[in-house]
């Protein structure tokens, strides 16, 4: 059995890694610290997961997940973050991702998310499973930003955060013009005005700690 465990953080690599490797002893593990380790690597090896970080440089994260998914489809991707739901879960089930977990979960809970998806099924929390039923049968309306493209999603979340239009270029790999249009275009469909008035939009709706 073979894994790609992707994340930025070595020893978060390596706490998943040995946890994985006591539920699986004959494991055999890749890693990736960057997007673009990913896309290479899953064009290299015959992969039963990936564990796929949302928050790693270089590609986003979903964007990521999206190319994993249209290379190998039949194999699982599971993503595990430090964003709480609220933030990128429902569009990584969207993305194609067969689970999600943040990484304050306990442990034990990880191996089972696992084991449930190899055996081909998929893994949510409860609340999340609370939520996407709510989606589904239509008993609440999306909230503006779900309606953003993936793009503006994540230039809204570094507009929150604090980063200015030229760092959030920068990080994005994209001009200052491009960036400048997404935030125009963010402001537009959230009908708000400043990037203050985002911000407390994104804190209100838990999108940003």
């Amino acid at each position: 059995m073979k894994f790609l465990i992707a994340d930025d953080h070595p020893l978060m690599r390596r706490g998943i890694r040995d946890l994985l490797r006591e539920a699986f002893p004959d494991l055999d593990v890749g890693e990736a610290a960057t997007g673009q380790e990913v896309e290479q690597l899953v064009r290299t090896g015959l992969w039963d997961l990936v564990l796929l970080d949302v928050s790693m440089p270089g590609n986003d994260g979903l964007e990521t997940l999206v190319r994993v998914k249209r290379a190998l489809p039949a194999v699982p991707v599971f993503v595990l973050s430090m964003h709480a739901e609220e933030q990128f879960a429902v569009r990584a089930l969207k993305a194609g991702a067969a689970g999600y977990l943040t990484k304050d979960r306990a442990p034990e809970e990880l191996v089972t998310a696992v084991k449930r998806v190899l055996a081909g099924g998929r893994y949510v929390t409860q609340s999340l499973a609370e939520r996407l039923i709510t989606e589904i049968s239509g008993g609440a309306e999306a909230a503006p930003h779900e309606r953003l493209s993936q793009q503006e999603y994540r230039v809204m979340c570094l507009i929150a955060a604090g980063n200015t239009v030229s760092e959030i270029a920068e990080l994005m790999h994209l001009s200052v013009k491009t960036v400048s249009t997404y935030r125009v275009r963010i402001l537009e469909k959230l009908r708000l005005r400043t990037s203050a008035e985002l911000t407390y939009y994104c804190v209100k709706h838990g999108l940003v700690a």
